[in-house]
């Protein structure tokens, strides 16, 4: 027998765009099941509820799975009579009390029953099982500890697992101080500025921009300009300020959009959706919900922080154009914020992301945990039609017919997924990506110091050398040779050559095995 949220779910028809995780049935033994991100526990028949909505509801929220979309769908589908029943039966108990608390606030109606008057108050989420705010707000009439980490409007939910719990644990600040121990003081700063570069550049990679230049230096200069600097980074102020470092200020559309959006990819047939943005009249209030996540949370784990914001940002989609990189810029700008990194210190989490197909492919994965079943759920929903120009300037074809219904989606993401992919982009990034840029840093300053004991030189020329005789296998080029004519001097080019060759070569850098470097 079937019971919990997953009977009321089937008992109301409710058709769910992110699924129930757990499905719980009595049988004869308690036992639990997890195969592809689903969970079957069975119960022994004590554990049977009554079979009415009070009954499954409580079980459900006794021993599975907090699920705030399938709470707002449900509650709109059997309206308040059933709770207020519940909660005249049993005014002091907790999991009634935590019902018509949920159904107050996802609602905003007020159910016919009195206030809560006795009782210790109780948390509405277990602080041990959910990323929850850092202060409780208390809510008299059901004297209910709201520690829910968002609002109405928009509430993230983060389960701590114990994969996600493990990868919380890594120390952000002590990976760096290793690195700075390993390769030297001010190692971290003496890098930024090509950090920095590096990020703004992975990050048009991803959008397939590669190629352009100018945008990628104007990204790298909102970066250092911006990152950890914005008083309210999710303010429309200050993301048309981002928008427009980013695509410069005379682009079209800077702000919040005004008009349809969709992430697809355009074929000579059709245009392929792959995810629906919210209405842009509701941009407002999931933002709000998103900045209120923001500031409930200050002081809770940085990595879970940077990973909500920054995908609940992309989901959201809130800009015509830009939003991939915003939103890859607000995981470096909450690290920076929440003085998880040093100030002025970049994480190239781009370049981990595009470094190998692995970590492609799993952003990629990341981003469909909630886009793919958005779309199955609303496959039929969407069309192309009649061309329209709306406010912002933007034409578009695009007509969707359930952003009503599709409300309780974008309102109440679960990011678990997210929190544990970028956890390990963030470790990556550090243990490998910045590391091998130490190393490279250390052994050219090596080779300018070399360089530097067989001819003195300034480092502008010193660099272009080095370059010149790494990339063409350690030979002095013709073109080298017209540049510096004393290299016309084969002993002197021998010497340089060698001198160069040798940083290079050597058998360790700092303790470190040797192994062939990209300058």
């Amino acid at each position: 027998m079937q019971v919990g949220f997953q009977t009321l779910a089937n008992r109301h028809n409710i058709a769910l765009a992110q699924p129930l995780r757990v499905e719980s049935i009595i049988g004869t033994v308690r036992v639990s099941r997890e195969s592809g991100g689903k969970v079957e526990n069975r119960y022994p028949p004590r554990y049977r509820p009554t079979d009415d909505f009070a009954g499954h509801f409580e079980f459900g929220l006794k021993y599975e799975e907090i699920h705030l979309e399938f709470f707002a769908r449900l509650f709109a589908a059997i309206g308040p009579q059933p709770i207020e029943d519940w909660c005249r039966r049993e005014p002091f108990g907790q999991y009634a009390r935590r019902t018509g608390f949920f159904y107050e606030w996802l609602t905003g109606e007020r159910l016919d029953v009195p206030d809560v008057t006795n009782g210790a108050y109780v948390q509405a989420l277990s602080p041990q099982n959910y990323l929850t705010r850092r202060e409780a707000l208390r809510t008299r009439r059901w004297r209910i500890n709201n520690n829910l980490p968002g609002t109405a409007g928009f509430c993230p939910v983060v389960r701590r697992t114990a994969p996600v719990q493990e990868a919380l644990q890594f120390d952000l600040r002590e990976a760096l101080d290793e690195l700075d121990q390993t390769f030297g003081p001010d190692i971290l700063m003496r890098t930024a500025s090509w950090l920095t570069f590096k990020e703004s550049r992975a990050s048009f990679l991803i959008e397939k921009e590669a190629d352009q230049a100018d945008r990628i230096q104007r990204f790298a200069h909102v970066i250092a300009q911006h990152c950890g600097h914005i008083e309210n980074p999710l303010s429309n102020d200050s993301l048309t300020s981002m928008q427009a470092g980013i695509l410069g200020r005379d682009a079209i559309g800077l702000g919040l959009r005004r008009s349809p959006e969709f992430v697809g990819q355009a074929t000579m047939r059709e245009d392929i959706v792959h995810y629906i943005a919210p209405h842009s009249a509701d941009l407002a209030g999931l933002l709000a919900g998103l900045n209120e996540f923001e500031v409930a949370t200050r002081g809770a784990e940085s990595i879970a922080r940077a990973a909500v914001l920054a995908f609940g940002f992309v989901y959201i989609h809130p800009m015509r154009d830009g939003n991939g990189r915003i939103h890859r810029f607000l995981i470096n700008d909450t690290l920076i914020r929440d003085k998880a990194v040093p100030d002025g210190v970049i994480l190239p989490v781009s370049a981990t992301i595009t470094s190998s197909i692995d970590f492609r492919a799993g952003y990629d994965r990341t981003l469909e945990v909630f886009s793919r079943p958005f779309m199955r759920r609303y496959a039929t929903a969407y069309r192309f039609g009649e061309l329209v120009t709306y406010e912002d300037g933007t034409p578009s074809n695009f007509i969707f017919d359930e952003y009503e219904d599709a409300c309780f989606t974008w309102r109440y993401p679960d990011l678990t997924e997210h929190v544990l992919y970028t956890a390990r982009v963030v470790e990556h990034t550090i243990r490998k990506e910045m590391a091998d840029e130490a190393r490279v840093l250390v052994i050219f300053q090596r080779a300018q110091e070399q360089l530097k004991e067989v001819v003195e030189m300034p480092d502008q020329d010193a660099n272009r050398i080095i370059r010149s005789i790494k990339e063409n296998g350690w030979i002095v080029s013709g073109k080298l040779k017209k540049s510096y004519p004393l290299l016309e001097d084969e002993h002197v080019a021998e010497r340089v050559v060698e001198a160069v060759r040798s940083a290079f070569e050597e058998q360790s850098v700092s303790g470190l095995p040797r192994r062939s470097w990209r300058l």
